[in-house]
């Protein structure tokens, strides 16, 4: 079995993230099921403080994984960015987006356009 990838943290220490077994408890998985997401690149974790963590808004209200997250970052690997670069895209303020970062506007009606804007960053 591989290791599980994570980048260490380049986020805000604003940021809200989940500890793993939190991500599994949410979505009603095992620990081992969440480390295979993490794998296959469906979500991406950071260490802080020592403990792998997903950014929480990775995921929806009901605690799911956000529909367009695991598209989102498919895209960007394939573009070429290491996880670390992906984190901080979404995550830079940008105020042209709904919410004020890709990771926000995710959240909200204009999903199309980060993906759009993520897709033109590849070529």
């Amino acid at each position: 079995m591989s290791a599980i990838p994570y980048s260490e943290d380049v986020l805000d220490r604003s940021v809200p993230v989940l500890q793993l077994v939190d991500v599994a408890k949410q979505l009603g998985l095992v620990i081992t099921r969440v480390h295979q997401l993490l794998r296959d690149r469906q979500l991406l974790a950071i260490k802080r403080d020592g403990v792998l963590a997903v950014p929480a808004a990775f995921f929806d209200d009901d605690g799911r994984i956000l529909t367009g997250i695991p598209g989102l970052i498919a895209v960007l690997h394939d573009g070429g960015f290491r996880d670390d670069e992906i984190l901080n895209w979404m995550f830079r303020e940008d105020d042209t987006l709904a919410g004020g970062s890709p990771a926000a506007a995710m959240h909200t009606h204009a999903r199309r356009e980060v993906m759009r804007r993520a897709q033109a960053l590849g070529f």
